[in-house]
């Protein structure tokens, strides 16, 4: 049987849990009978809540996986942590054949999983749409192998790369239909990260359940729309305190600014496992040296003044190819708009 398209289908599965699961990772199951056909599925809808393999079992209450097969995008857990292991269920129930997209990175798991199910007599098929699979928990895989938060940046742009005019107008570079995108992204991301030049040039509401704040000086009014909701992380050279409901936390200067290095640690250490950086271009020039990911907006517009403000704003360079090198991984449409998703290629 071509595995590829219930693989697919586990995966489509498991983004419905995106924003729900950190820092667990993103998992969806197809349950087939002996016969090949479809009986149930499931995914992990939330961290502390069954985990899509025993969604997607319990819902069967008479017995018809046995013999059957189980299709799901990540190794089966093997050991105890909020609920009981998978791959003990997986034996439980009787199911024949397991097909696994990518082997658990999680120490505690690491090929635990298949080597169970495979000692129980079960047929295990591993790697399909291995590349997919990896895409959809970049996030998961990057704080367990590195144990560092997955830092992404969301920028819109004009064709020639510009984010507002000389004298800051920006709203709005791109259409409504990049705006809904913007609102699904941001909700992958544990936080949101910007800075006081965007907020007292902007004075976004930013709605999202944590956000970030980067105010050397303490120069922004706490009475701003961004600080009416979520977690407030406000990094900041002087204070270190919690008062009115915002986390102020003492960060060290680097070059005259604050130190993104101790920021990111510190994040990941107060359990932030990702970050949608939203912001100018010097925050995001300066952050791009730690960026694993960018979604670029581009609007079919010309702005024609080089005096107005850059998407990145933060080197000058004689050889072009002293340049950063990115790879294209997918390009969308989004109304008018083209978004392009990109990586860093590392030197």
């Amino acid at each position: 049987m071509q595995y590829n398209l219930l693989m697919k289908k586990c995966i489509d599965l498991a983004k419905q849990g995106e924003g729900l699961t950190s820092p667990n990772p993103l998992v969806g199951c197809i349950v087939l009978d002996k016969d090949g056909n479809e009986i149930s599925n499931g995914y992990h809808h939330k961290y502390g809540e069954n985990h899509a393999e025993r969604d997607a079992l319990l819902k069967l209450h008479n017995g018809e996986e046995k013999g059957g097969t189980l299709i799901v995008n990540l190794e089966p857990c093997s050991h105890f942590g909020k609920t009981p292991p998978c791959a003990d269920l997986i034996i439980e129930r009787g199911i024949k054949k397991v097909v696994i997209g990518m082997q658990d990175v999680n120490p505690i798991v690491a090929g635990n999983g298949i080597r169970k199910l495979k000692k129980a007599g079960i047929e295990v098929i591993e790697n399909v749409l291995a590349d997919e699979c990896k895409i959809l928990n970049e996030i998961f895989i990057k704080n367990m192998i590195k144990q560092e938060v997955f830092v992404a940046i969301k920028t819109a742009t004009t064709l020639d790369g510009k984010i507002a005019t000389y004298n800051g107008s920006s709203k709005w570079i791109t259409s409504e239909n990049s705006r809904e995108e913007v609102k699904k992204i941001r909700n992958r991301y544990d936080a949101i990260m910007t800075t006081s030049s965007t907020i007292l040039a902007d004075n976004p509401t930013m709605q999202h359940r944590k956000k970030i704040i980067l105010d050397r000086t303490l120069k922004t009014n706490l009475e701003s729309p961004i600080y009416k909701n979520g977690e407030i992380y406000l990094f900041n050279e002087s204070l270190d305190m919690f008062e009115g409901g915002i986390n102020f936390i003492k960060s060290p200067i680097k070059n005259n600014k604050l130190d993104l290095k101790f920021i990111l640690k510190k994040a990941y250490e107060l359990g932030i496992k990702s970050i949608l950086v939203e912001s100018g271009g010097h925050l995001n020039g300066e952050i791009l040296k730690y960026t694993d990911k960018i979604y670029h907006f581009i609007a079919p517009k010309i702005t024609g003044d080089n005096n107005s403000l850059s998407c990145f704003n933060f080197q000058q360079i004689d050889n072009i190819n002293d340049s950063y090198n990115f790879k294209i991984a997918q390009t969308d449409i989004f109304g008018p708009d083209i978004l392009l998703t990109y990586y860093p290629i590392l030197k």
